[in-house]
């Protein structure tokens, strides 16, 4: 069974357009690895120079923030749901 990835609204053109995606993997970075095989481009917009996902993306487990988890090598159990949040900043 794979693990549902939840795409947010300004990377949908990179999955063709698609909300969510449907991938394998035994941890968030094989998730993200078959996620980018399968529609290129993702891997600039979620990781950094060092590989690690950058500070303005927000990774969700099942609603866990895999920050306070064990990052890219959070298990990920079939039938879970990968959440991709961009940070959101703003001002007066």
């Amino acid at each position: 069974m794979a693990v549902t990835v939840r795409i947010p609204t300004n990377m949908r053109p990179i999955s063709g357009g698609a909300s969510t995606v449907s991938v394998e993997g035994a941890t968030l970075r094989d998730v993200l690895v078959a996620l980018n095989a399968a529609h290129a481009g993702f891997n600039d917009r979620l990781f950094d120079a060092t590989g690690e996902l950058h500070k303005f993306v927000n990774v969700f487990v099942s609603d866990d923030d895999v920050r306070y988890l064990q990052g890219l090598d959070t298990p990920v159990a079939p039938g879970d749901t990968v959440s991709i949040i961009p940070a959101v900043a703003g001002g007066l």
